[in-house]
């Protein structure tokens, strides 16, 4: 076949499948038929195939995903995607109104509302109408390219309907039903499941191999695009987006002044757990463009809007049971066994109760109709009980006073609100000693999860966590599901272990009440664990940061000969048990830092370690001491804090 002929069948074959793509994934009115659309692809597969000079970016078969990256790089944002200031009560939204009105000397105010869905910020730029970049919005100002991965979402146009050149910003996101499905996924292979929609989505966004990106069902729903001509409101914005080939937002409004915006924040937070995609809250703007200009912003956000942020999604349910489980420091926690109930698309089974004098504090009985929320990634909490459905049928709880796992008596410590189980050889607290120990943040051994570590510890292959080093690929072939090419996976993750630095290693050990930041802290003033063996309470409440409480508990467990022994066996296995001391300058010494929301181009653990090199030290929270506090995209509340001390 002529070459000419080649290249006008294959763009009108492109231009067909990027039609029916339009139809089927932004209108949800496909034309044809599942088989007849894979006969197109087909085709067009076969023919790009035969002549791969031919074949371009913006077309449909670049959706699949290809070889994976080493990394990402870099993007500078031409405008910066800045964050947006919050909202939590009417009140704050009356003085919003009024700062704009004030601005802008206007008592006439026309906002635009749209609903803020709970996913990853994209920026997407076209060229003459093809996609030619995509990063993720990083700290605002420089992101990440992620091109090769959001060609794979179906809902972002390849070409758009126009050859216009434009930036379009949005949300990354996954519905909840398929968040649910993926998580189930996830589960049966033994990996870690994501805590929420919007983590699902920025750990698929984030894959150097975007073929696996490619099997996850992401959408994108936008929300800005750069300017056109002709166009002068949000609310013409949408529509044009929708025009050109973007998926729309079923619910966008816009009303002439707050107390009705206000009605319809309120009206939308009743269909919030109804919703196929998490959200958590209202966008508000000045629909203006022209007005949005002359409110500008300030380094951090626009003044020409706001995000109301709905409280935590509630429900009500009925205590079926309580039951306790046992952590790995052997702390007994009663658990509610619930009726399940839906909370923002997860069906909730389950709800802390944290110990037996909280549930004495809030009268709560087996039988009860209990109020349960769930916010963001927190694990389901019990808020109260409902005085008025009681029967007098429920029953009181009362704490065992044997461990249900090993049989071994419970004890409670004067003062404190926790039971124990102070058998170290408890099955909870070993299984849970050694997921702690391969976690992400401890050793980071990336193939070892709770399920691996259970199996490994009830075939008897490990008892403790010195015997993870011990594992040989012949002993883990022999387990259920374990190919050659998974044992390796998880010896090489072992082995790789050992160059994690002493302070993890101090934190993986599961001392109680030890967390990454003690651990920091002990580390920085004892340079070896074998110098803990006989150190006392007294010595380490000198360290600023570490009270009597998490001293004797550091005492009592070096004191332990076989605690002694487990770190002389780590030892003997190559494990650092010393601190390797830091060559150069030490420009942060003495300084304490604080990390809050998210960091793209490094990790949160990774950020912590170079500050400790450099001399720093990072903390957990923001107090009079903190002389840094490092905010990322999403700060949460430590932010918020350090701006009013």
């Amino acid at each position: 076949m002529d070459k000419a002929k080649v290249k006008k069948l294959i763009e009108n074959l492109r231009a067909e499948i990027h039609q029916h793509d339009h139809f089927y994934y932004v209108l949800d009115k496909p034309k044809i038929s599942d088989g007849e659309y894979d006969k197109l692809f087909r085709e067009l597969q076969g023919l790009e195939k035969k002549f791969p000079t031919l074949v371009t970016p913006d077309s449909p078969t670049q959706r699949v995903g290809g070889e994976p990256l080493k990394a990402f790089k870099t993007v500078k944002h031409g405008i910066p995607l800045l964050s947006l200031d919050k909202a939590n009560t009417e009140e704050e939204m009356i003085a919003f109104d009024k700062r704009v009105k004030d601005a802008l000397k206007e008592e006439n105010i026309n906002y635009f509302l749209e609903m803020k869905y709970d996913g990853l910020a994209i920026s997407l730029k076209y060229f003459k109408g093809v996609l030619t970049n995509a990063s993720t919005r990083g700290d605002g100002v420089i992101g990440e390219d992620v091109t090769n991965n959001i060609k794979t979402i179906r809902t972002v146009p390849l070409h758009l309907q126009e050859k216009i050149d434009i930036e379009v910003r949005g949300e990354v996101i996954l519905p909840n039903e398929d968040f649910l499905k993926l998580n189930e996924a996830r589960a049966e292979k033994d990996e870690a499941i994501f805590a929420n929609p919007r983590n699902a989505a920025a750990g698929s966004v984030r894959q150097l191999n975007s073929k696996i990106t490619s099997k996850r069902p992401l959408d994108f729903m936008p929300y800005y695009g750069s300017s056109q001509p002709g166009i002068d409101t949000e609310e013409k914005i949408m529509k044009y987006l929708f025009k050109i080939g973007f998926k729309s937002n079923p619910y966008l409004w816009h009303f002439n002044n707050i107390h009705d915006v206000i009605k319809y924040i309120k009206s939308l937070e009743d269909k919030r757990g109804k919703l196929q995609y998490e959200i958590d809250g209202v966008v508000v703007k000045v629909n203006s463009i022209d007005y949005q200009k002359k409110l500008g912003a300030t380094a951090r956000a626009p003044r020409w809007a706001i995000a109301f942020k709905y409280p935590p999604i509630q429900g009500l349910t009925i205590i079926e049971d309580i039951k306790v489980q046992v952590g790995r420091t052997g702390a007994i926690t009663p658990v509610a066994h619930l009726k399940p109930v839906n909370l923002a698309g997860v069906t909730v089974k389950r709800a802390t109760l944290h110990n037996e004098d909280e549930i004495k504090r809030k009268g709560i009985k087996i039988g009860d109709h209990v109020v349960v929320q769930r916010a963001g990634d927190v694990i389901p909490e019990v808020v109260k009980f409902v005085k008025e459905k009681r029967t007098g049928k429920e029953k009181e709880f009362k704490m065992i006073n044997k461990c249900p796992l090993c049989g071994e008596e419970l004890f409670r410590p004067q003062g404190e609100v926790i039971t124990r189980c102070i058998n170290a050889s408890c099955p909870a607290q070993v299984v849970g000693r050694l997921i702690l120990f391969c976690m992400r943040g401890a050793m980071d051994i990336e193939h070892i999860g709770p399920a691996l570590a259970i199996q490994l510890y009830e075939k008897k292959l490990v008892k403790d966590v010195a015997d993870i080093y011990t594992l040989k690929k012949s002993d883990l072939t022999k387990l259920e599901r374990f190919a050659d090419k998974s044992a390796q996976n998880v010896i090489d993750s072992i082995q790789g272990s050992k160059d994690r630095p002493y302070d993890r290693l101090l934190f993986a050990l599961g001392i109680r009440m030890v967390g990454s930041t003690v651990a920091s802290l002990i580390a920085q003033h004892y340079d070896s664990l074998e110098d803990l063996f006989d150190v006392k309470a007294a010595e380490l409440t000198k360290i600023a940061g570490i009270g009597p409480k998490v001293a004797a508990s550091v005492e009592h467990f070096f004191s332990q000969k076989e605690n002694q022994k487990l770190i002389e066996r780590l030892k003997n296995q190559g494990l650092p048990i010393k601190t390797k001391k830091v060559k150069g300058p030490q420009p942060l010494k003495g300084k304490t830092f604080v990390f809050t929301g998210g960091l793209d181009k490094i990790s949160r653990t990774d950020a912590e370690e170079l500050v400790r090199n450099l001399g720093g030290h990072p903390s957990s929270s923001v107090s009079k001491q903190t002389d840094f506090v490092v905010a990322g995209h999403e700060p949460g509340s430590k932010f918020d804090k350090a701006k009013k001390l």
